[in-house]
């Protein structure tokens, strides 16, 4: 049984209508999209996961994959346009438009509206997406899971984003100031007590939802792996046991032989542990990757409780290394009325096959093939 948040949110939102130009190998297409059950048969490199990566930019403003914005525009043209028609309960039509332009800034409007600021737009129509590139948040560095990080946060508390920015504004000042010769300590007082206050924001928002989430994502993890191992995630911090303002006056000398700040939340990390060793060097693939679906699904149900609509969920080529009674019980979980829309890609036609036959909730199928789709009746 999956431990999971009592959801509060009741407003359904779906994307039903999207229109592309010249997105990555997307030359044209327009797509009318089922309000449960999208899914997507392709080989590799057909175009399932750049349409993903489009429903992706239209809740977070940027590409989900790490491109630059002048990347995601088709070869040879000179822009982009991606623009998506969200229902919400009550029939209610919203419209969110990002495009860009060789040269110019990116715009992203909602309904026909120019945001000032791209952080504005983060959380209002709220997306949680699964893909292979996840392993990085078991394997690479804390830069990654910290950005996960501030992505979950960013999309049910817009302070957070503003928190995060602030933060990383002065940390670079303070590091500019740490590399002079000569300085005056009353300028890094200043510095201190600022990095300090934002830093001790951020550091309290992170350690909230940690705790929240945690022990959902190991409820998911005992459904998706049929009891297994117990798996747990944690939130590590120097802030754990001190202050910011306290930690960076203890560091200060240090800090100046270093010439940057040794110390604060951006050294934060998150601590994934299966049988109570690391997940990353006691994990097999499957219990990895069972993990992480865990912590996605965990992600929705906090996003879905804070925010006024249930997240879209991207489930992208994420069935390779997961057995069939893995793929059954994931499937099992998403056609629950507590999930909204989502939207499924893979490779493997027979599996997809299958996993359809199994449902009994509206859904569609698309073939894709060099960056076209075509609807299967």
């Amino acid at each position: 049984m999956v431990k999971s948040l009592k959801l509060k949110c009741e407003c359904r939102m779906y994307l039903n209508k999207l229109t592309i130009l010249n997105f990555k190998n997307i030359a044209q297409t327009g797509i009318d999209f089922s309000p449960k059950f999208n899914c997507f048969i392709g080989e590799n490199g057909s175009g399932k996961t750049n349409l993903l990566d489009s429903v992706y930019m239209l809740s977070m403003c940027k590409s989900s994959v790490g491109m630059s914005d002048l990347q995601c525009v088709m070869a040879a043209e000179e822009f982009f346009m991606i623009d998506g028609v969200y229902n919400f309960s009550g029939n209610i039509e919203q419209r969110v438009t990002v495009s860009l332009k060789k040269g110019e800034s990116k715009n992203v409007k909602f309904n026909g509206r120019l945001y000032e600021r791209l952080s504005d737009h983060i959380g209002v129509v709220p997306v949680v997406l699964v893909c292979p590139y996840d392993t990085g948040l078991i394997n690479d560095s804390g830069d990654d899971r910290r950005k996960y990080l501030n992505a979950l946060v960013s999309q049910i508390d817009r302070n957070y984003l503003y928190n995060v920015v602030r933060y990383n504004k002065l940390l670079a000042e303070r590091n500019r100031l740490l590399k002079q010769q000569i300085f005056s300590d009353e300028l890094l007082d200043v510095l201190d007590m600022q990095l300090a206050d934002v830093g001790q924001l951020i550091y309290q928002r992170r350690k909230e939802v940690i705790e929240e989430i945690a022990p959902v994502v190991t409820g998911y993890y005992s459904t998706l792996a049929d009891g297994g191992s117990q798996v747990e995630l944690s939130y590590r911090s120097q802030l754990n046991n001190s202050t910011m303002y306290e930690l960076l006056q203890s560091a200060r000398e240090r800090d100046r032989i270093m010439q940057h700040t040794t110390v604060g939340i951006h050294r934060d990390d998150l601590v994934m542990t299966f049988a109570g060793r690391q997940l990353r060097r006691f994990g097999s693939q499957g219990e990895q990757k069972s993990f992480l679906i865990a912590l996605k699904l965990a992600q929705y149900d906090v996003i879905a409780d804070k925010s006024d609509v249930k997240p879209i969920l991207l489930l992208d080529d994420i069935f390779d290394k997961l057995d069939a009674s893995r793929v059954e019980r994931l499937i099992k979980l998403v056609s629950d009325l507590r999930f909204g829309q989502i939207f499924i890609t893979d490779s493997n036609k027979v599996r997809l096959s299958n996993i359809l036959s199994g449902l009994t909730v509206e859904h569609k199928l698309w073939q894709v093939s060099k960056g076209e789709f075509e609807q299967i009746k």
